[in-house]
């Protein structure tokens, strides 16, 4: 397999909640691929649909309320929202493995972290039974964890957040998937050991290969982990580019005053941009820029049609009508 092989492709995914206020339209069409080996950053506001995303592709949102009315994934050859629900199994901790937010919600409490860890390698490997508790312990020991054979009979609450969560990322690791989704694995961790945790996953990269999505608020995280970035706002994506070129020169507002808000050493005795206004309601589906009410740019165009996302370049594409470069209407 080349490194330029796509492993996820998604397209036009579209998910919504039925709720007693109305439908809730939190993912808008939203289509973007992944590639061998690529560490892909998701990133926007609580809300903006990050996490709903990621979770339609293994439907692991609780159908009903939720419904994926639209769309494909194509993994591997198959598509993932059609899959007979025991093929997906299969496929979920097997061959995709997916860290959640929340390590002491994830992980059963009144089970060891190594029976948690060998059910994983039952569920999905030819692991002889023999040798079960090795492999755990090699798995504990691969994410930092001292004294590996102890840890395997300690239960979650013995655990610190930072060791829960490391667990959480060998349990997602146990049977080498090709695509690793860490739903904001480090939001609940102080810096240290969200620095650690980092560390782990970038060498988990060079060890095994593994592709990643990793989903966040937190600009900063992403600048030294990823490869591309998406920016997601009102359940769609607004921008995508490789890391450094949305860095450097951010093409969509939103994108902008999400940087702006970032502190950086580079830039001392700046004041940090605070983006006025509120996230947009997602019980009407978007027919004009979600964004406009907030924009400093927006015009006539902005409210009248919705942009989608175009490229303006091999590596760089953008939903906006405005050009940021050329400070004027993108189109006409």
């Amino acid at each position: 397999m080349s490194q330029t092989q796509k492993v996820l492709e998604v397209s036009d995914l579209v998910t919504q909640f039925d709720t007693p206020d109305g439908v809730v339209h939190a993912v808008n069409g939203v289509s973007f691929n992944l590639k061998k080996g690529e560490f892909l950053g998701v990133v926007g506001e609580s809300g903006s649909g990050k996490s709903v995303t990621m979770m339609s592709l293994l439907r692991l949102i609780p159908m009903p309320p939720g419904e994926i009315v639209n769309g494909e994934a194509v993994f591997d050859d198959i598509d993932l929202l059609t899959l007979e629900v025991d093929e997906l199994r299969n496929v979920r901790g097997g061959k995709i493995g997916f860290i959640f937010q929340d390590p002491m919600t994830s992980l059963n409490p009144v089970l060891t972290i190594g029976y948690q860890i060998m059910e994983s390698l039952k569920l999905h490997t030819d692991t002889p039974a023999k040798d079960l508790e090795d492999r755990a312990a090699a798995l504990i020991e691969l994410v930092g964890i001292p004294d590996a054979k102890q840890r395997l009979k300690n239960f979650p609450h013995e655990l610190s957040g930072g060791m829960r969560q490391r667990v959480m990322i060998a349990v997602a690791l146990a049977c080498d998937p090709q695509l690793l989704i860490a739903d904001e694995p480090t939001t609940a961790l102080d810096v240290t050991i969200q620095a650690q945790i980092i560390d782990i996953v970038r060498d988990l990269r060079d060890k095994l290969g593994t592709a990643l999505i990793w989903i966040t608020h937190d600009l900063g995280v992403v600048a030294g982990l990823v490869d591309r970035v998406l920016v997601m706002y009102g359940g769609q994506i607004v921008e995508e580019a490789e890391v450094n070129e949305l860095y450097a020169k951010p093409q969509h507002p939103y994108t902008k005053g999400l940087l702006g808000s970032l502190p950086r050493l580079d830039q001392k005795g700046q004041d940090l941009v605070n983006i006025q206004g509120q996230p947009p309601s997602l019980y009407t589906k978007p027919s004009s820029c979600s964004f406009a009410p907030r924009c400093e740019y927006a015009y006539d165009k902005c409210w009248a049609e919705n942009p989608q996302l175009d490229a303006i370049s091999d590596s760089h594409s953008v939903a906006c009508w405005w050009d940021m470069d050329n400070e004027r209407p993108r189109y006409g």
